[in-house]
């Protein structure tokens, strides 16, 4: 078995706030929806607020601070407002994805050997002006891991887009380079997280196979389930595949 302790799920609650946001108002809540996951057993809530704020707001990113007793990580592109938002809110961790303003969501990791010297000065002040845990988001790519404790960083976040998409025809090759990279990464002292299109059918190959897995971050796949099965059934659902290689080995 590659993880004898599970990984912790952490919601992304992106989601709700786009639900929120198309009709107006404050229904759904997403502070209320945000605890609730918690209370249902989700270990974090995620966060990748935007410029536009076409789904999570900076109100809603200071409400959650205030409230959130499990991990508080917050995701987004390093500029001087999202750093700035950082001092100012103290979260548990902060994710770095290298997504400009206008896409539609994260569509790649980090090039940490090209950024190297950027990401350093980014890491170290985020270290200077917060107590979070850093992660950088990365491709399966294992020579980037060497870079990447270069700059100072906790944890990597593995993107795991790839993945998900040759996992329908060969879980075993869909995996191969995330393996390498998560040795590499651990080879460099590093901590494992992961996250993007993660959902019930590809997520417990993922738990039970990819060494050192401290977390993963599911948003769109697990809002979408909760629309069949409820959202506490769902938050339990995810929770047992996590769980699935060390409850029935």
């Amino acid at each position: 078995m590659a993880n004898l302790i599970a990984p912790k799920l952490s919601v992304n609650v992106n989601k709700i706030a786009t639900l929120r946001n198309a009709r107006g108002g404050n229904n759904p809540n997403v502070l209320t929806v945000a605890l609730d996951c918690e209370k249902f057993g989700a270990e974090g809530i995620t966060v990748h607020p935007r410029p536009d704020e076409r789904h999570i707001r900076r109100t809603d990113v200071f409400d959650l601070s205030k409230h959130v007793t499990t991990e508080f990580n917050i995701e987004g592109y390093p500029s001087e407002d999202f750093l700035e938002l950082i001092k100012a809110v103290q979260p548990h961790q902060v994710t770095l994805v290298p997504d400009p303003p206008h896409v539609l969501t994260s569509n790649a990791g980090w090039d940490t050997k090209t950024h190297l010297q950027e990401l350093k000065s980014i890491v170290a002040r985020i270290k200077a002006e917060s107590s979070a845990r850093v992660s950088i988001f990365l491709d399966p790519t294992p020579e980037l891991t060497g870079y990447a404790a270069e700059t100072g960083t906790d944890r990597i976040e593995l993107y795991t887009e790839s993945y998900a998409v040759e996992f329908l025809q060969s879980p075993e090759k869909a995996i191969g380079r995330y393996i390498e990279t998560a040795e590499a990464a651990i080879a460099h002292g590093l901590g494992i997280n992961a996250g993007h299109d993660l959902d019930l059918n590809n997520l417990s190959y993922l738990a039970a196979n990819l060494p050192g897995l401290l977390e993963v971050s599911i948003g769109h796949a697990l809002v979408s389930d909760a629309l069949y099965h409820g959202l506490f059934n769902t938050v339990q659902l995810y929770r047992a595949a996590l769980r699935k290689h060390i409850l029935y080995p």
